[in-house]
């Protein structure tokens, strides 16, 4: 009688036991075990993510940190930490919180757009992407990379076309740079490259006057008109002289890109640059700033029209006064020039 009384009582003890203890798993594994307000927060893995640096981010996003801990090495996590940008959404549990840092990577919506350098595009990506400024401006301007589709540094620009793009926020600098050459690639379909040949300009051509349409008028209505001006004095073998390479020319020799210059100086036209087009013929031999879609499609379906000049609208601020002549020109910009003066633009 004892022994079964004594049988008895281990075996309830057991099963409270063994009750207390998948109740704990239970709790553990499928309790809620979040300390936040909004719906979603994310955190962010760096590639070569340690649990320490996880623990950081999650310790003020979770009620308990430790019972987290417990049920990530139950399922082999901490050992297997991958890098990403990791959804935890409100009232997750810590099985669904591993399962999410597990394999909820998470794209990332990146924008760029109008950068006049390698390096200013390079520190604007890296504002969205894990890769450092150093890392994308190393891959941009690689040599072998450059070579291999037929550009040099002063072309290292021409892939890049402003636009959103979805991406991990882990994506290393050179897949980010390949990526942005496959997206080039796509770009320059049978269509365009036939437009492009109709215009006796080769792609990268196309990108170089692109450019310099982008910078003489923010107006997108204008460009096809600017671009018609600019392959009407190709055609006809003139200078391009365009304000804007005048400029890019200052910035490139002094190395300084932050330098604001509203008025071009006849001393400065005699700037000895390749991108200078008041001394050298043809399109600039790489990009002077990083076109948008709607330069690029401005000199690929330009304008029909006789004009050859144009200068700023002072009555319509942001437009240009076009004209077919020089004399004719040559009366709209004395009032330009007065304009300049009246306002004491100096430089």
């Amino acid at each position: 009688m004892y022994l079964r009384r004594l049988l008895f009582i281990i075996i309830v003890i057991g099963l409270l036991i063994g009750g207390l203890f998948a109740a704990m798993v239970y709790r553990a594994f499928f309790s809620p075990n979040t300390a936040f307000a909004n719906e979603v927060v994310y955190v962010f893995i760096p590639s070569d993510g340690s649990y320490p640096e996880l623990k950081r981010q999650l310790a003020p996003l979770l009620e308990d940190l430790d019972s987290f801990e417990a049920v990530a090495r139950r399922k082999l996590y901490l050992s297997n930490i991958k890098g990403g940008k990791f959804p935890i959404r409100q009232g997750m549990n810590n099985n669904e919180i591993v399962n999410s840092l597990r394999s909820g990577n998470t794209p990332v919506q990146i924008s760029f757009n109008n950068q006049e350098s390698p390096a200013l595009l390079a520190g604007r990506i890296a504002e969205q992407l894990e890769a450092d400024s150093l890392e994308l401006y190393r891959a941009f301007m690689d040599t072998s990379f450059l070579q291999a589709q037929g550009w040099n540094s002063d072309q290292a620009l021409i892939p890049y076309l402003p636009n959103s793009y979805e991406l991990y926020w882990n994506t290393s600098a050179v897949k980010f740079r390949d990526r942005m050459l496959k997206e080039y690639r796509a770009f320059w379909t049978e269509s365009r490259l036939e437009k492009a040949k109709a215009q006796g300009l080769s792609p990268e051509e196309v990108m170089a006057l692109a450019a310099v349409v982008h910078k003489e008028t923010a107006q997108i209505d204008e460009r096809p008109k600017v671009a018609g001006v600019y392959l009407n004095r190709l055609r006809r073998g003139m200078l391009l002289q365009a304000d804007p390479t005048v400029i890019y020319a200052i910035k490139k020799s002094s190395g300084n890109y932050d330098t604001v210059i509203r008025r071009v100086l006849y001393r400065d036209l005699e700037l000895d640059s390749p991108f200078n087009t008041y001394k050298y013929p043809g399109v600039p031999p790489g990009l002077i700033a990083m076109p948008d879609i709607s330069a690029i499609e401005a000199v690929l379906n330009p304008e029909t029209h006789n004009f050859l000049y144009f200068v700023a609208d002072t009555e319509n601020f942001g437009y240009h006064i076009f004209s077919e002549t020089l004399a004719q020109h040559n009366r709209n910009k004395a009032q330009y020039v007065l304009w300049l003066n009246a306002q004491k633009i100096r430089r």
